[in-house]
Parts: C-alpha cells; structure tokens; sequence
C-alpha cells in the first residue's frame, strides 16, 4: 500500500511541478535571498548556486538569463528533462500493464 502511494505521489509530482514552473513568470525565483548553506555558513557559492534561477529562465527560453545564473543549467536541464520523459514511461507502462 506504502509503496504504491510513493510511487504515484512521486510520480505525479515529477509531471506537475514542470508544468508548474512553465506558467511562472521567468523572474519568479530572481529576488530573494539565497538558501543555498555553503553561501549562508561559508560566504562561498558552490556548483549549485542559482541553479533553480537558471532552469526557470531555461524553461522559459531566456538561455542568456540561464547561463548568466548558472553555465551548467545547459547540462543538467537535458537531464532533469530526460528524468521526467523516464518517469512519465515508468507510469505509463505501470498502468497499461
């Protein structure tokens, strides 16, 4: 029972949060503070640092705006992309079948 919810809830929440960000203005995440620990405890920026910033101008097709944020948004959005084209084939094969 545990197991099913888990994976239907993660499911659903791996197709919806994308679709989520697309109808978010590109600047959604641009103000603020930074939550990032390394910058909050050390004062340092670590690989990660805008990165979320950077894949929502990416959704957005704004990539001068992703790469100012981050330059690695241009090999982690593929991937984030092909993770959710895997999670929506796992669902779909667990309901056909």
């Amino acid at each position: 029972m545990f197991r099913k919810l888990f994976f239907y809830t993660s499911n659903v929440v791996t197709i919806v949060a994308p679709i989520v960000l697309l109808f978010l203005p590109a600047t959604f995440f641009d103000k603020g503070e930074s939550v990032c620990l390394s910058v909050q405890l050390a004062n340092m920026q670590c690989y990660a640092c805008g990165m979320t910033k950077a894949v929502m101008h990416f959704i957005h097709f704004d990539f001068e705006g992703a790469y100012s944020y981050n330059k690695l948004s241009f090999i982690v959005f593929p991937l984030f992309f092909g993770l959710i084209i895997m999670k929506i084939r796992e669902l779909y094969r667990k309901l056909i079948v």
